[in-house]
């Protein structure tokens, strides 16, 4: 809280946020392993483009698609869910965060 928040979507990121697939069950990832998967389906809680609603509605919370990615995909920000703000190219990007950027 207080601080902005910067989200670069590329890729499979980029494709989870698709208007038509934001709500598919994207699975776990194959590390979890079926333990994993499992403890995922017992918990049961928000669904994760519910948590990134709730914080745009709280605070400074941007989410841009990564234009490159979205040219692969071919795909235009009307495909997109709401949650996403844009569309920029990664050095667009990197000029415009302020404040720390991490890659998972």
């Amino acid at each position: 809280m207080g601080r902005k928040v910067n989200i670069f979507l590329q890729y499979w990121a980029l494709d989870a946020f698709r208007a038509d697939r934001v709500l598919k069950d994207h699975g776990v990832a194959p590390e979890a392993g079926p333990d994993g998967a499992e403890l995922m389906q017992r918990h049961g809680g928000q669904h994760w483009s519910e948590i990134f609603r709730q914080a745009k509605d709280i605070g400074e919370v941007e989410i841009h698609a990564c234009s490159l990615s979205m040219e692969m995909f071919g795909l235009r920000v009307e495909d997109l869910d709401p949650l996403v703000d844009g569309q920029e190219g990664v050095a667009s990007f990197f000029v415009d965060v302020d404040g720390p950027v991490t890659f998972i």
